[in-house]
């Protein structure tokens, strides 16, 4: 971005992988083991998982095997990706942006069970938000907007006063189904139109108003 925009909101909202962690070598490793049991192309199906819940991704690359076998599969997948923690760092300016973000009202939430994201933040030295919004939290995956609605309501804020910082078209999907307003980063991000995008989160920061907002200048 060549100018700075200025958004002003009541709550963040933090995707982890891609947004806070970069996790992609573990993701790659993990999901090209998987495409190739199943015979699919490994770089086809890097294309859909970013941002769902592994059983959303079977369900998409596979849509005739029964979700049962989906979410079995799912059960072991987020086993090997909690243990594969090799790469696992942090995106650039992610702990200088999360320390800018103690006292006010933020929350992390991310398609990672409890163990795989407390994994991967602790594996790229990175603190745990206190309100996070697990794939245990929710009934249905990114797209659907169920994890951002359910963590703004989780804060007592209401949709329209939140900005949700994303990386993947399933995210930032989610997002504005959920009425709010999207950052995006880093590059696959930048190919759904998020509200505002940046490479990484040097390039975020953030004032605290003394009426309770939270201006975020960006770029």
């Amino acid at each position: 971005m060549t100018a700075t925009t200025v958004l002003t909101a009541r709550a963040l909202l933090l995707d982890m992988d891609g947004t806070l962690v970069n996790s992609d070598a573990s993701v790659e490793r993990v999901w090209r083991r998987w495409a190739e049991r199943h015979g699919l192309d490994g770089d086809e199906v890097m294309k859909v998982v970013h941002g769902r819940q592994g059983y959303a991704s079977m369900a998409l690359l596979l849509p005739d095997r029964p979700m049962e076998q989906n979410l079995a599969d799912n059960a072991r997948m987020l086993a090997e990706e909690t243990a594969d923690t090799e790469g696992v760092v942090a995106i650039p300016g992610a702990r200088e942006f999360l320390a800018s973000l103690k006292g006010l009202p933020h929350a992390l939430v991310t398609s990672a069970d409890v163990a795989l994201s407390t994994a991967r933040m602790a594996a790229a030295g990175l603190p745990m938000p206190e309100v996070r919004v697990t794939a245990e939290s929710v009934g249905a995956s990114k797209p659907d907007p169920e994890g951002f609605l359910k963590g703004a309501a989780e804060l007592g804020v209401a949709p329209a006063d939140c900005v949700v910082f994303e990386d993947s078209g399933a995210g930032i999907a989610a997002g504005r189904s959920a009425g709010m307003r999207v950052v995006g980063i880093g590059q696959r991000a930048t190919f759904h139109r998020p509200d505002a995008a940046v490479r990484d989160l040097t390039q975020v920061r953030v004032e605290a108003g003394d009426d309770g907002t939270i201006r975020l200048h960006i770029g």
